[in-house]
């Protein structure tokens, strides 16, 4: 099983770079081939994806429902502890699964890692 690290820094939305490294988790988890011990760790304003109540995909959203099924399939989702804290989300209600994570934390699972993929 292969070890992989995402590291995601860019804003959910106005860009596709959150929705692009989703959608790239997905298809990992989703291998029926080789599974994955995947991580997933959000940096500066990525953080906001974690929050809960974002629009469902049939209203032009779908990026909570992602995270949602990623989680199902193991994948461990955090957020940077700094990038939350300086955003006002350290002490706010995530998204089921997701938790606050430190660099500490990203820097093990980057050494810990066979592949590492930033977005």
């Amino acid at each position: 099983m292969q070890k992989i690290l995402i590291i995601v820094h860019a804003p959910p939305y106005g860009s596709e770079r959150v929705l692009s490294a989703l959608r790239l988790a997905t298809a990992l988890v989703s291998q029926e081939d080789e599974r994955v011990d995947l991580s997933i760790y959000m940096m500066s304003d990525a953080v906001t994806v974690g929050l809960p109540n974002q629009p469902s995909a049939e209203a032009g959203g779908g990026l909570q429902q992602m995270i949602e099924n990623l989680v199902e399939h193991g994948a461990m989702l955090r957020l940077c502890r700094t990038c939350a804290v300086a955003r006002g989300l350290a002490e706010v209600a995530l998204i089921p699964g997701v938790s606050i994570g430190t660099l500490t934390e990203m820097a093990s699972a980057a050494i810990e890692a066979d592949k590492v993929i930033t977005f």
